[in-house]
């Protein structure tokens, strides 16, 4: 009988979770082309849940060019929102232009009716973020926002230890890394860079960045408590490059029991995004998307293990907004994509910033 309802299970958890050819794929429309990120669904436009029906880029010049790496025929392309929605109401747009446009998009896109997924972190600052809230709640749309972290194999299994299965005690501690040399060095496009080191386009430099994605695992992996406290030192390692804006990120985030601790840089000497959590009996440890390593209350020596990549629609932003907008998937409270999780982000961002111009700790209402 157990065997049985365990079948029953499954079979309810396969159907609920993918993609049935009988279902219309989901009509996309990409907004902006400036973020390097946005050649994830150039490449992934054909697949069978998803039709990609515009692309919103003013520099027809940039258009041209990623179109045509990527096969994508030019008559995708609108020079502005009100172009493409004279011409084609899509189901969901994603946002790939600099952060502080999110808010742009979001507001042609709600009063639509236009489902939005905006790449990683969710706004600027908390005035734009409660606006997309408002806006999201107000026109009953999804807003979600994507982190590459998000599909990572390993993180999910850190959490199913931490949560589900109670590995290693209540979370005492939490680093996590996220950097790499540089935006400069490791050759990212001009498009790009000209708002990445922009403090009014991006909101800072690898403190929003990288720091994001710290936020963001941090608030999944304690379910949506609040910091008590953020404490952040920003540094500007590399004036000659980046002028305006921090290339290195420290911050602290302090629970009554436990500390967040996020490192983002642009100065490390190689890329990488891992985490360690640290319990009250084990640690766990995500090195990269599939392998992590642990060891476990009376565990003698720590073991690793290699994971397999995560299923369908689960191993892809753009099949993931695919299965929200048709209801087939149905987020948790405070899950990694949230609006929820990334209001807090949002908030826990300006905070670390306030921190480091004033020196103090700030303290979250």
């Amino acid at each position: 009988m157990k065997r049985f309802v365990f079948f029953i299970l499954i079979w309810h958890f396969l159907v609920g979770s993918t993609y049935s050819q009988d279902q219309k794929p989901v009509r996309l429309a990409v907004v902006g082309l400036t973020h390097s990120h946005v050649n994830w669904i150039l490449r992934s436009q054909r697949k069978a849940d998803m039709q990609l029906v515009g692309i919103v880029e003013p520099n027809r010049e940039l258009a041209e060019r990623l179109l045509k790496a990527n096969n994508l025929s030019m008559d995708l392309w609108y020079s502005s929102m009100d172009e493409l929605f004279a011409a084609v109401i899509p189901d969901g747009v994603t946002a790939f232009g600099s952060i502080y446009e999110h808010l742009e998009v979001v507001q042609a896109c709600a009063p639509r009716g236009i489902h939005v997924m905006v790449e990683k972190p969710l706004a600027v600052s908390n005035a734009h973020a409660r606006e997309m809230k408002a806006l999201a709640e107000k026109h009953n749309i999804h807003l979600i926002t994507n982190y590459e972290t998000t599909w990572y194999a390993s993180n999910q299994e850190v959490y199913r230890h931490v949560h589900d299965l109670n590995s290693i005690g209540p979370i005492r501690r939490v680093i996590i890394n996220d950097g790499h040399e540089g935006p400069m060095e490791i050759g990212v496009r001009k498009e790009f860079l000209d708002w990445l080191a922009d403090p009014v386009q991006n909101g800072g430099g690898a403190v929003i960045d990288f720091g994001c994605y710290g936020a963001n695992l941090m608030t999944w992996l304690m379910q949506g408590e609040r910091p008590i406290s953020v404490t952040a030192e920003l540094k500007l390692i590399k004036p000659e490059i980046y002028p305006k804006v921090d290339d290195d990120a420290t911050i602290l985030l302090q629970y009554p029991s436990s500390i967040g601790v996020i490192q983002a840089s642009w100065n490390w000497p190689f890329g990488r995004k891992d985490m360690e959590v640290y319990g009250q009996t084990g640690y766990l440890i995500a090195k990269n998307a599939t392998n992590m390593v642990m060891r476990l209350k009376g565990e003698g020596k720590e073991r690793s293990q290699e994971l397999a990549k995560r299923p369908y629609p689960y191993d892809d932003p753009f099949s993931f907004f695919a299965g929200i907008i048709q209801g087939r998937i149905q987020m948790e409270p405070f899950d990694l994509s949230s609006l929820e999780n990334n209001l807090l982000v949002v908030e826990i961002l300006e905070a670390a910033i306030e921190s480091a111009k004033s020196g103090q700790r700030v303290y979250l209402k």
